[in-house]
This record gives C-alpha cells, structure tokens and sequence, in this order.
C-alpha cells in the first residue's frame, strides 16, 4: 500500500540528537511503513523559527534520511508581527509553520496568543500553506481544588486532571475568530488551520465539527496512542505514557474511534516525542516532572491496525488516515498514493502476521526501552519498504546507503 506520511514528528537534531537523531529515527520509520516525515520545529536546538535556524537543520540532516523529510516552522512571537521574517522562513521551503498555545517545554520556542495566530495565517494566506497548532491553552478562571503537597505525582489521575478537556476547549474558542479567517472571502482566506493531536473528543471537536460546517479551512488529527489506550489503563508511575495533552478516559477513546470513522477526524499521526530516559524519570515515577512524550515512531502501521481491526477499518481507511490525508496537509502533490506519476513510496506488509513487542524485537529508535507500547501483542508485519522506488527496508535490515532527501516547498 502506499508509504505512510508523518506529519508530526520530533527528530531533535541539530542539538539534541541524544534525544532521536535524523539517522535513528528515519531508520526507524523506514522499518515501520513511513516513507515521508515532517520534522517539528521544536526540541531540537536552536528551534526552526527563521531562514537561518532551517538551514543548520539542514545541515544537520545532511546524508543521513533513510526516508524523506520535511520540516515545519516554528510561529512565535518574535516572528509572528514580522512578515518579512515570515516569508524568509517560508521561502527557505518549509512546508508550514507550528504554535503553541501554551508553554512548550522548550525556552526558545515560546507560545503564541490567538492574535499572533491570526497575524500569521496572513502570511501564510499568501503560500497556500498550513499552520499546525498545539491547542491547549490554560483557562483565565481554572479552579485549582487541590493543593500541590495534596497531590500523588506517581497516580496518572493527577496528571489527568493537571490538563483537563477545558485546556483544549478554551484553545478552540479562542481560535474562533482564527478560523473564521479562513473562510471564502476572509482576512487569511487560502490559509489552512490544522490542530495536532486532538484527544478531547467532547466539546473542542464539537466547536470544530461546526466551524467546518461553517467553511473555515480546517483538518484535524489524532495519534494511535488516545486510540489505542485509556487513562483506566495507565498504571500509575509509569511515565512512558505522560503526553500533553493527555490520554484521557475509555468514553472518550470510543468518541475519538467514532469520530475518525465518521469522517470528522481527517488523519493520524505519531507525535513521536522521545527523550534520553533520564528525562521520563522511570524510576520515580513522577508524572509532573516527567518529559512528556509518546516514542512510537515504528510502530504506528501495526498499532493502528491491531487496535482498530475491532472497529472494522479497512485498507483504504488505513491509507487515507496515513497517506492520502497527510499528502495534502503537507502539499506533497506526488506522494500519499500509488498511481502513475507519483513517487514509488510504498510499504510492504503482513496484516494478519502477529508479534509481540518484546526485547526479542528489534527497535531503531534512539532509545529502546521508552515506548508505552513495549510488551504489547500487535499485528501487522513491515516487510519492506520502498521510497521513491529505492529498497530501503527489507528483512530486517536497512540499505546500505540513506537515500532519503530533504523535501523543501517551492
């Protein structure tokens, strides 16, 4: 089926590549189906927010992708009022910018407010381009019940209800005016808005279910992980499966499943956010010191498969949440199917073949033992996989040479 497109993934390098690296981690997306990435701006160091930050990722990148990259901006505030600082980003070729709506975790990626939003989509108006958006954003009137030296950092419960659904809501209806931009006719018309990692699949996705009825532009995604787990299974100090947002209750799993079949969930991604293990704080246990982020990067083909065969998905479904869907948000007008003209990127793979994710199980990310879906039963067999009619993957072993290549818009 055709080669699986990423459009959210952390490769930490330049600065950071005791976190993943461009080497391990297209190496592990090539041995999971994923022939094209978009790297994030942010983790590595310095963050990718100008013409100057793209080119050291560049750099950095240089003979070393196994699969093709492209790369995302970063909209800040330092650059969100400076168009012209805007399209020099936009020009050096990424394929989109990326804002958070609250604290990133990371100094020099600072968030942005939904005016510095709406200032940027203007900008991107103009390249057709998207802009990605962490939507979570703290509430001007959050009720705090619980004093902090009250709270248990290792019950996965007080992380939970650190980030309820309120965080996601009152981000989407702060971008209301944002979205309405984008409409036929409007200040950023051309623009596209797309929100990562959705996992409240109450109230946020309602709003957005009725801002596309209204015609804003408008996709959403979720990752294999609020699909596959819920926060009953999480077991307590157990920090691999800290993320932001959170993995939240087995209600909403079921809402987010229905809303993916129904269409209203336009595609997945991985949200691959290793760390060195040090950062997970394993052996303490404590969820709100702990880095947060899902490492899963060669395992979303299988995951995705294992956990939605009780829902009936199919091939073509599995394809559109992964290629098709992506292909689009990424502008890749070749890639994201297998027809004549587009490039021969494409995984070969066993459904029905099951393993288990054990130490017996060879694992390419930078760090092995990180994963929240280690000793799981998945199906779902990589055999090979090939990008741009190159065998990248084959039998368990890589080719001898990256012949990946950065992917730069025009």
């Amino acid at each position: 089926m055709p080669g699986l497109i990423d459009v959210h993934a952390h490769l930490d390098e330049p600065g950071r590549a005791e976190w993943e690296g461009f080497s391990t981690g297209t190496r592990a997306a090539a041995a999971g189906g994923i022939t094209t990435l978009v790297d994030m701006p942010l983790n590595s160091f310095p963050s990718t927010v100008s013409e100057e930050t793209l080119k050291l990722k560049l750099e950095a990148a240089q003979d070393k992708l196994y699969v093709d990259v492209g790369f995302w901006g970063g909209l800040v505030p330092e650059n969100a009022f400076n168009p012209s600082a805007l399209e020099g980003l936009l020009n050096a070729g990424v394929l989109g910018l990326k804002s958070f709506m609250c604290p990133s975790g990371i100094n020099d990626f600072p968030m942005t407010n939904s005016t510095h939003i709406e200032e940027g989509l203007v900008t991107l108006a103009k390249y057709k381009r998207p802009l990605l958006i962490h939507a979570e954003r703290i509430p001007e009137a959050e009720d705090d019940d619980m004093r902090e030296d009250e709270l248990d950092p290792r019950s996965y419960m007080t992380y939970l209800k650190s980030r309820p659904p309120s965080w996601e809501e009152s981000a989407i209806r702060d971008l209301h005016r944002a979205m309405k931009d984008t409409e036929s006719g409007g200040r950023s018309e051309g623009a596209h808005i797309h929100i990562v990692h959705l996992s409240d699949a109450k109230t946020s996705l309602e709003l957005m279910k009725d801002a596309k009825r209204s015609g804003a532009s408008l996709s959403i995604e979720t990752c294999p992980h609020y699909l596959a787990f819920s926060s009953e299974e999480v077991p307590d100090g157990d920090t691999r499966f800290k993320c932001s947002p959170p993995i939240r209750d087995d209600t909403n799993r079921e809402n987010l499943w229905k809303a993916l079949l129904d269409g209203h969930i336009d595609m997945l991604s991985s949200d691959h956010s290793p760390s060195t293990p040090d950062l997970k704080l394993m052996e303490e246990g404590n969820f709100l010191r702990a880095w947060g982020g899902i490492s899963s990067l060669q395992f979303v083909l299988p995951v995705t498969w294992s956990y939605g065969r009780k829902y009936g998905i199919t091939l073509n479904q599995l394809s559109s949440w992964w290629s098709e869907n992506p292909a689009k948000l990424a502008g890749q007008k070749n890639k994201g199917a297998i027809l004549p003209g587009y490039h021969a990127d494409i995984v070969v793979w066993k459904p029905e073949t099951e393993f288990q994710l054990d130490d017996s199980h060879v694992i390419y990310h930078k760090h092995q033992n990180i994963s929240a879906y280690l000793g799981k039963q998945l199906s779902g067999k990589v055999l090979s996989t090939f990008v741009r009619g190159n065998l990248v993957f084959a039998e368990d072993k890589h080719a001898n040479v990256a012949c990946g290549v950065p992917i730069l818009a025009k």
